[in-house]
């Protein structure tokens, strides 16, 4: 597979507690430092959409292994928490935890324990939660304009 890339596109406005503005496809989003850190609160934060990532890739997961397996009746909700603890000093993340709530109407051929199952099995095959379990190269390109 040849590589994909994704953009966004960001502004800021201010110190810390500005305000930040952020877009890419299908997304135009206000941004700051969350409340719980001290900041405004005003927007998302990027642990609320690095959250936001995980949730969504794991919802699409569940999705997609429900819909192979022509499971029909089925809908569901998905909570993410993300647990935030200070490590050495620094605020890392060391939790996601999605609690899937799993609707199926009483005609649906599938069992609780295969969706159950399913549920387990979304998380493992995610991408997202895949690529954060593992290591990411960052790489930093500068460009500074005079005016």
């Amino acid at each position: 597979m040849e590589s994909s890339r994704f953009s966004v596109n960001g502004s800021w406005q201010g110190d810390r507690n500005g305000i930040g503005h952020i877009q890419a496809a299908g997304l135009d989003i206000q941004a700051s430092v969350p409340k719980e850190l001290d900041g405004p609160g005003i927007g998302s934060s990027p642990e609320e959409l690095l959250i936001a990532a995980a949730n969504n890739c794991y919802m699409i997961t569940l999705a997609a292994m429900i819909s192979n397996r022509k499971i029909e009746g089925v809908t569901f909700e998905v909570e993410s928490e993300g647990v935030l603890d200070k490590i050495e000093g620094k605020l890392k993340f060391k939790q996601i935890i999605h609690r899937p709530v799993i609707y199926i109407s009483h005609d649906a051929e599938v069992t609780v324990e295969k969706l159950e199952e399913l549920a387990l099995r979304a998380e493992r095959a995610c991408f997202i939660s895949n690529t954060i379990r593992c290591s990411i190269e960052f790489s930093v390109e500068p460009k500074v304009i005079v005016n």
